[in-house]
């Protein structure tokens, strides 16, 4: 009723432009990928009405080109957090208030506004701010995020319907409030589409935001603040912070008004986060809502009748894109030996084909890793795989971070299947493989399911329908988006809700009505018609 009442448009997933040679769209994200490139910005922190600058900067630059300055942020202290949160409350009421469908058009608005005029924008930060090739970044940034906002108000819409059955007598409905507090956005640097969505789903409900973007991510970011404020999100609604991580988060988790966290990012951090929300549990006016997606050690496993063509690109593409930096990257695989020198041959030839470079040139499919921290991590693995006994490496394996942080995409071969790489989330262009005999299937799926703590994303390659459904059945604990014959990377907001479980997060699956859910304090509310006006029932005597 609600939906058909006001008429709001149907989701659709936005579709993928392909930015070919000589197309308008490449002329025009290069023209103003190199505005942007030369026009150095200046990020204030955003709490309430303010743009607020401390005068304590940071410099940001592009991986690809580290000593290059694109612009400088501002760092906040513990008393902008405490105006932000201040802000936010001050703001919730009216917020809480406004009429559902005037928030739904504030973000269908912002949807627009990112499928039209600040495409070439979007997309243009996040290549620069976290080296993404073109194509990454149109799907990320721009399709990812549109989708997220447009799926969004439809999911809101499926919940506010969600009503139970009512009678003549009474009329029982449920009211789905927002959370009594404010919640605590906490957004990873890997994805442009994540870091608007983790505040924008909550505000959605009728939530106020403090939101803290990840340092390495602040560059495209101040792009989804210029397209909320042109949407209409009010002042106070999300207010923007920067800074030391440790001290914004404890100064967060202290507010009695601490309502929520939405969290992408490290499995370690978002113990530590859960483990101060555990301890300050007494003093908060409700139990906290934890919402995290945290790591992944994700897997390919090929079977005996997979075709090897489809196994390679899985493996290249899973694991390359984006230079491995995609929580569903793929970087274990486990090959039978009946395919492994097909598949062995291919692969060296497939990635000795990769051209590595700035994203700015569109021939390149490997650019840079994110920061020195990262790379220095990257190297350390490598280097060690070099001298191991018990590993190899096929192809791929060096690094230079002279000019920006680059690793070549480079391909571990183990005999030792809880080798370091095959356990240990890297976040980087590293693929290991262990090669299983044929008649070890079955064991070998238990080893996939055995091997990481981790449970976010997998696939198997096979042709057999008797093996996908036994893999199916036996890796059920082992990924929460499961691919059958595809690379695990690539969720589409609607038709993949994404999110795992173990140690990679709480599963509360993003892109699904499922997710807004935990955004809600849903309060039930029955009205009796004719009110009883004696106690006794017909059973008294």
């Amino acid at each position: 009723m609600l939906k058909g009442f006001f008429n709001i448009p149907k989701a659709v997933n936005e579709p993928v432009k392909g930015y070919a040679p000589n197309s308008p769209e490449k002329a025009r994200v290069l023209e103003v990928y190199k505005t942007m490139w030369n026009s150095k910005i200046d990020v204030p922190l955003y709490i309430g009405s303010e743009e607020i600058r401390t005068g304590n900067t940071k410099n940001m630059s592009a991986p690809h080109d580290h000593q290059h300055i694109v612009g400088t942020y501002h760092l906040a202290e513990k008393s902008h957090v405490e105006k932000a949160i201040a802000n936010a409350l001050e703001s919730r009421t009216k917020w809480a208030n406004m009429a559902w469908e005037q928030r739904a058009a504030i973000f269908l608005k912002a949807a627009e506004l990112i499928a039209g005029p600040y495409r070439a924008r979007i997309n243009a930060a996040t290549m620069i701010a976290q080296s993404k090739t073109i194509h990454q970044a149109e799907i990320d940034a721009s399709c990812e995020l549109i989708d997220f906002l447009r799926f969004n108000v439809e999911f809101m819409t499926q919940i506010y319907q969600d009503q139970p059955a009512s009678n003549s007598d009474m009329w029982n409905r449920v009211e789905y409030r927002p959370l009594e507090g404010f919640v605590y956005a906490v957004t990873p640097f890997n994805f442009t589409a994540i870091a608007a969505n983790l505040p924008a789903s909550a505000a959605l409900m009728g939530n106020v935001v403090v939101w803290k973007p990840s340092d390495s991510q602040v560059f495209s970011a101040k792009i989804i603040i210029d397209v909320f404020k042109e949407a209409g999100v009010p002042d106070g609604v999300i207010n923007v912070v920067f800074g030391d991580p440790v001290m914004i988060t404890d100064t967060v988790l202290a507010s009695p008004d601490f309502a929520g966290i939405h969290y992408t990012g490290s499995t370690f951090i978002f113990k530590e986060i859960w483990k101060k929300i555990g301890t300050n549990i007494h003093n908060y006016k409700t139990y906290p809502r934890i919402v995290g997606e945290t790591g992944g050690k994700d897997f390919i496993i090929a079977h005996p009748s997979a075709n090897v063509k489809q196994v390679t690109t899985a493996i290249t593409r899973g694991a390359f894109e984006f230079q491995g930096q995609k929580c569903s990257a793929a970087s274990r695989a486990y090959i039978p030996q009946s395919l492994w020198p097909a598949v062995k041959e291919q692969l060296i030839t497939d990635v000795n084909s990769m051209k590595m470079g700035s994203p700015e040139d569109f021939g390149n499919f490997i650019t840079a890793v994110i920061h020195e921290g990262s790379f220095d991590k990257l190297a350390g693995f490598i280097d060690q795989a070099k001298k191991d006994a018990d590993a190899e490496i096929i192809v791929g394996g060096n690094y230079d971070k002279s000019k920006g942080y680059f690793i070549e995409p480079t391909v571990i071969v183990t005999t030792n299947p809880k080798y370091a790489t095959m356990e240990t989330e890297l976040f980087g262009p590293v693929m290991t493989i262990y090669v299983y005999e044929d008649k070890n299937w079955s064991e070998t799926l238990k080893l996939v399911d055995d091997t990481s703590e981790y449970a976010l994303t997998g696939a198997i390659l096979s042709q057999d329908r008797y093996a996908i459904e036994e893999a199916t059945v036996a890796l059920q604990n082992a990924a929460g988006n499961f691919y059958i014959n595809d690379k695990p990377t690539g969720a589409v907001v609607g038709m993949q809700p994404f999110g795992g479980a173990r140690a990679s997060g709480t599963n509360d699956k993003a892109g699904s009505a499922q997710n807004l859910l935990r955004w809600v304090s849903p309060r039930t509310i029955k009205e009796t018609f004719v009110t009883p006006e004696h106690f006794s029932y017909p059973f008294l005597v």
